[in-house]
């Protein structure tokens, strides 16, 4: 099955971010992709939390929700779309970081929410408490498609490998780790987490990114480190994008995956123990 990654450099402007998305959508399409893909945050990277209650929407309402899903009826493909940064109805007013799964069809067929989020000190200088402006998922997802199940995650997601492991152990094939990861940590540890996730449950890692400096009209910029990933089943790396944007394709074998298991049966061979303490 042929796929395509496709990697953003978002700003903070949801109407012109969709239009790029869409064409790299269409690229995908024409160079033949079952299954196209998207970062996480694909309609906005901001600093601010002012600017997102501006521009942001509710799931109902979202404009690249509602593309997207048009685009994938149309064109016939499976869709991820990595995250939307969404309004809920909280009453403290925090996003949803939310990854999608839609159908040929333009169904949505599984939706989650980020589960772990990024409150971290990098440096003295890059600190992020994304649990200020988000709330935190609670629920672990495995999509059902036509050609394998999904185990979704999304970015942060990726260094907590009792999570992985528990959607392999329900079905899961496929992880897909749609990210917006700094450059300081992207540069030590995106390589290696990724194939790490898929060494150990013998899964595919489908990792789109976004890259570079985010533009944006008021607020501080960002930047995220790019190298969206494609790792294989016995953790070699099939694609890796660099920090260019752009559509990269590649095959999935779904047979790998049974056979990484055979060779190494870490799933079946894993035993329930008890302490330290």
């Amino acid at each position: 099955m042929k796929i395509a990654l496709i990697q953003l450099n978002v700003s903070d402007d949801p109407v012109a971010n969709l239009e790029i998305t869409l064409g790299y959508v269409k690229k995908a399409v024409a160079a033949g992709a079952a299954f196209v893909l998207t970062p996480e945050v694909t309609n906005c990277i901001s600093t601010s939390r002012s600017h997102q209650r501006d521009v942001l929407q509710h799931e109902d309402d979202d404009i690249t929700l509602k593309a997207l899903r048009t685009a994938a009826k149309e064109h016939e493909i499976w869709l991820l779309i990595g995250s939307l940064a969404l309004k809920t109805e909280d009453e403290d007013g925090r996003f949803a970081n939310r990854s999608f799964m839609i159908s040929p069809t333009g169904e949505i067929v599984a939706r989650y929410d980020k589960i772990h989020m990024f409150d971290v000190q990098v440096t003295p200088e890059e600190t992020w408490r994304e649990s200020e402006g988000y709330r935190p998922g609670g629920q672990a997802v495995v999509a059902q498609t036509d050609f394998g199940k999904v185990g979704m995650t999304v970015c942060y997601d990726v260094r907590f490998p009792l999570l992985h492991n528990a959607l392999a152990r329900h079905g899961a094939q496929i992880l897909t780790v749609p990210a917006a990861f700094s450059p300081v940590t992207g540069a030590a540890h995106w390589h290696a987490l990724l194939r790490a996730r898929a060494i150990e449950t013998g899964c595919y890692v489908l990792a789109p990114a976004t890259t570079g400096e985010h533009a944006s009209a008021a607020h501080k910029t960002r930047k995220t480190y790019g190298h969206s990933l494609v790792v294989s089943p016995w953790g070699e790396v099939q694609i890796d994008a660099g920090s260019d944007p752009g559509v990269y394709m590649t095959d999935l074998d779904m047979g790998l995956v049974e056979e990484a298991r055979r060779k190494v049966p870490a799933l079946t061979n894993a035993r329930t123990f008890n302490g330290p303490g």
